[in-house]
């Protein structure tokens, strides 16, 4: 009692806040699945054989397991600092402009083993005094995967010669400090030589279970430790033994096409094609399972070799274990330069392997550079989706335009035409960039974003009690409690869950709460009537994708033009189509037009009134380019001219 009443007077209350990493962009989880980021949507419905990838699936190019990761990490969480988003679009460029130094990269990447990552960082961690209690059989299988784990250093460190022959002559800043810290350090030559003093020298990584096995078992040199060469020999006598039996069944039961396999769980096991088998296999055969064409067994005299062939290799790896110690503590002394050839490998294969190797498989100038400013316009000339123009090659792209005097843009048009196409290749074309790799587009001048935030679909959580309506407005609350002014908005479709009303009225007041900021946003619409904001708020700017109406069928052409297109009735066409009776579609039609023109008339108005706060508006937007612009100064007095010029005129645009 004493103790809790103590704790009670001297409680101190905390308040904890998260902060999320200061130096990435922040992209919530609802946003990563509607973006397609990791996983492509609605893989359920079209299985395996679904051709549509995620972002990640289209990039993972990677060799190691290292470099999957860091993949994923950097498209889960973009950089922010532009020098650091420079430093690997410079490496990039040298890449893709270099022909021998990216073949010679790849490789030379090919030669580290590919989970060298994980195995370099696996000697952060103090092994055990190897002891009786180590030397138990049952320690052997730890025994044997720290041996392999030398094997694989071993290998990592042959493969740096080349590596450096291939970087020698590299120019970009990434790959020139990498040469420096990674090529030329002497501490990985040195540790290269110690550790060729105990591991021989033919012993390579390798991933065929017997084949690592047996490396294993040889991977000290002999003479270093009797009771060692004595396992090994066993261990050879075993290894022939079971290869003369199976060439005497090969020949007794006459099975040419017998083979004898090697799996670290079984050990050696015979397989035997059906085809073979005439009639019955003799009872030699036990634990006879069939698998596909062939049949898998084992015999007591296999079996028996099998153990003692086991028996010998875990001898084997017990008394390598001994042999290493030394070794395994002169190499923990220097991890932290195998923690930096870790990362290195892992960069390395994320920019070439996945980066560089997606650009060379595109047509030549599919892919652009992205420029970046601190707070200049958000400019994408002919971007297209990364993901869908492999799947169509008759892909349409479009452009887009953002800036602090244009921070918003309608985007107008029927169903099916490519509004949640273009709002998801706007945002992915961001990441991209972010992360250090080219971009989709014909070029692409962007600032820097700092959270990506998305309401895209359609669908209720029953989990979570929550109906279409309620959870696009969880979504829509997430968005405004957390948006700042380096933020990327896009909204699809919003209130169409609830009344349409009520669903005009959330919409235009969230429209105009992200208008007061200077985040971007690109929000996608059926309600004609939020078009109008464009006439009271000169940084709103209304676009729409083309549709031609043809014999009352829509053609849709997926190019985004200015301004309002009305198609008119297109929901009415559809609903024809559908088979509503023609007195249903008459009298809608009748009662659409009355409400367009009277929102027409309301517009007109709105237009005459805002005139020339809208071209402040377009004046300081082109202000704004021109001072980001990479022009000559003739050029900027030019049009610094025409823009006064077309202001005095009143016909600025």
């Amino acid at each position: 009692m004493a103790s809790h009443s103590y704790v009670k007077k001297n409680c101190i209350c905390l308040q904890v806040t998260f902060n999320g990493s200061f130096d990435h962009m922040n992209i919530d989880s609802t946003s990563v699945q509607t973006l397609e980021i990791i996983d492509p949507l609605h893989t359920e419905l079209w299985g395996t054989s679904n051709k549509k990838k995620s972002l990640f699936q289209m990039l993972k190019t990677t060799k190691t397991t290292g470099g999957s990761r860091l993949l994923r990490a950097n498209l889960l969480q973009p950089l922010k600092d532009i020098q650091t988003i420079n430093t690997r679009l410079d490496c990039l460029d040298e890449l893709v402009s270099n022909e021998e130094l990216f073949f010679g990269l790849t490789q030379g990447l090919r030669k580290f083993p590919k989970e060298s990552d994980k195995v370099l960082c696996h000697f952060c961690f103090k092994p055990k005094k190897v002891t009786d209690e180590v030397l138990k059989p049952a320690n052997g299988r730890k025994s044997q995967l720290l041996i392999s784990d030398i094997i694989v250093l071993k290998t990592a460190l042959d493969a740096i010669p080349f590596l450096s022959k291939v970087l020698k002559g590299a120019n970009s800043f990434l790959l020139k400090n990498i040469y420096q810290t990674i090529c030329e350090n002497p501490k990985y030559e040195s540790m290269r030589k110690r550790i060729g003093e105990v591991i021989d020298e033919d012993v390579i990584h390798s991933r065929a279970p017997f084949v690592a096995c047996t490396q294993q078992c040889f991977a000290i040199k002999p003479g270093i430790d009797g009771l060692l060469d004595v396992a090994r020999r066993s261990f050879c006598d075993t290894s022939e033994a079971i290869h003369n039996l199976a060439t005497k069944y090969r020949e007794e039961f006459t099975l040419p096409n017998l083979k004898i396999p090697y799996n670290n769980r079984l050990g050696f096991y015979f397989i035997i094609p059906l085809r073979d088998i005439t009639e019955k296999l003799p009872n030699k055969f036990i634990q006879v399972v069939r698998h596909g064409k062939n049949v898998h067994c084992s015999s007591f005299e296999l079996a028996s070799l099998n153990v003692r062939n086991k028996s010998a290799a875990a001898e084997c790896f017990l008394r390598t274990e001994l042999c290493l110690e030394g070794l395994i503590s002169e190499i923990r002394e220097d991890i932290r330069i195998l923690t930096m050839l870790a990362e290195v490998l892992c960069l390395l294969d994320m920019i070439v392997n996945s980066f560089a190797y997606t650009i060379s498989t595109k047509p030549v100038d599919r892919y652009t550079r992205p420029e970046f400013t601190g707070d200049g316009p958000m400019a994408i000339n002919a971007g297209r989706h990364p993901i869908l123009e492999s799947l169509h090659t008759d892909f349409v792209p479009n452009n887009i335009f953002l800036s602090e005097a244009s921070n918003m843009v309608l985007v107008m048009g029927p169903n099916m035409s490519g509004k949640s196409t273009y709002l998801q290749q706007i945002c992915l074309i961001v990441i991209l960039a972010q992360v250090g790799c080219y971009v989709p587009a014909q070029f692409a001048s962007l600032r820097v974003v700092d959270r990506i935030f998305t309401r895209i679909g359609t669908g209720d959580n029953v989990e979570n009690n929550s109906s279409t309506f309620m959870t696009e407005m969880k979504e829509t609350a997430f968005i405004m409690q957390n948006v700042s002014s380096r933020s990327l908005v896009v909204v699809d479709e919003l209130g169409r869950a609830t009344s349409s009303s009520d669903g005009l009225a959330i919409a235009w007041s969230c429209c105009e709460h992200l208008l007061s900021l200077k985040g971007y946003t690109v929000f996608a619409t059926h309600m004609e009537g939020l078009s109008e904001l464009a006439t009271m708020y000169p940084n709103v700017k209304v676009l729409h994708f083309e549709v031609d109406l043809r014999n009352g069928l829509l053609d849709f052409k997926f190019r985004l033009k200015d301004g309002v297109r009305r198609v008119p009735h297109y929901g009415l066409l559809l609903a024809r189509v559908a088979g509503l009776p023609t007195s249903v579609i008459d009298t809608a039609t009748s009662i659409t037009s009355r409400i367009t023109e009277q929102e027409m008339v309301r517009m007109d108005a709105n237009c005459v009134q805002y005139q020339p706060l809208r071209m402040a508006y377009q004046a300081a937007q082109r202000l704004i380019c021109l001072k980001y612009s990479n022009q000559g100064d003739d050029y900027i007095r030019e049009a610094l001219q025409d823009l006064k010029e077309s202001y005095a005129a009143g016909n600025l645009i």
